[in-house]
């Protein structure tokens, strides 16, 4: 079961409540600031390369835009939160007398504090309760400030950013066309290096693998489309997937929801 919160009077966010049995996330990453809260059950937090941390109910995850990762139940049915907020929103909320306050936007943090999780997920009952957008704003403040002066246990790799620069743009450019899928050869021709190198390559600086890097990127824009309002119909056809069929598989591979359910 899923639902999800979106309001033009708050576009900066958008929301889901989640109960799911079965593994249901490939790695991915997100252009938004996100923050996850384990409400029942255990998972596995799997992070940049091999990094894996066992989460519990309680635990409060803080994940910046473009942080590969994946959260998977470890037995059985967990339920959980997700908050998305974008990120220059988020930097504009953290305190500016907290020194450390700019590491939440760096590197995927878990926090396992006493009251934390009750913080963020009187915020979240607000958002699909109707709040009113300043309730919203300092409710995210105070969550965000209480983060800030505690130690996580535990702290992921940096972020990568956006998106590389300089050698590597001529494969994401491609990669990011609406044409059919291109072979490892090809983009490998681009660079003019074999493909075992052009997997490394990209791996490296994104933290996903070429195939993996375009279904993500076509994923995060039929978030803004299907938010925007177009058809799961549309979507697929305007980012080049085959049929619809194919972009139900790949969505819900990385948001575990159909197009459909996502644009309810």
């Amino acid at each position: 079961m899923t639902e999800f919160w979106r309001s033009p009077d708050i576009p900066q966010l958008e929301s889901r409540r989640s109960c799911q049995a079965v593994s249901c996330y490939r790695p991915h990453t997100h252009d938004r600031f996100s923050i996850g809260l384990i409400d029942a059950g255990r998972a596995v937090f799997a992070g940049a390369g091999d990094t894996r941390y066992e989460l519990e109910p309680g635990d409060v995850l803080l994940i910046p835009a473009h942080s590969v990762h994946s959260c998977n139940p470890e037995a059985g049915r967990w339920t959980y939160q997700m908050i998305h907020a974008d990120q220059d929103w988020i930097a504009d909320l953290l305190p500016d007398e907290q020194d450390d306050a700019g590491e939440l936007l760096r590197g995927v943090a878990v926090f396992r504090e006493p009251g934390l999780h009750g913080e963020f997920s009187r915020l979240n009952d607000g958002l699909f309760g109707g709040a009113e957008p300043a309730w919203v704003r300092a409710r995210m403040s105070e969550a965000l400030a209480a983060c800030a002066g505690l130690t996580p246990g535990y702290r992921g790799a940096r972020s990568p950013g956006p998106g590389p620069e300089g050698p590597l743009a001529p494969v994401l450019d491609r990669l990011r066309s609406d044409g059919p899928a291109p072979s490892l050869e090809e983009l490998a021709g681009l660079l003019g290096m074999d493909k075992y190198r052009l997997i490394r390559a990209v791996k490296e600086a994104t933290g996903l693998p070429p195939v993996a890097w375009r279904q993500n990127d076509r994923v995060i824009e039929a978030r803004k489309l299907l938010r925007a309002g177009n058809s799961p119909a549309e979507t697929a056809y305007a980012l080049g997937f085959a049929d619809q069929s194919h972009f139900h598989r790949v969505f819900r591979a990385h948001v575990a929801a159909t197009p459909g359910a996502y644009q309810a």
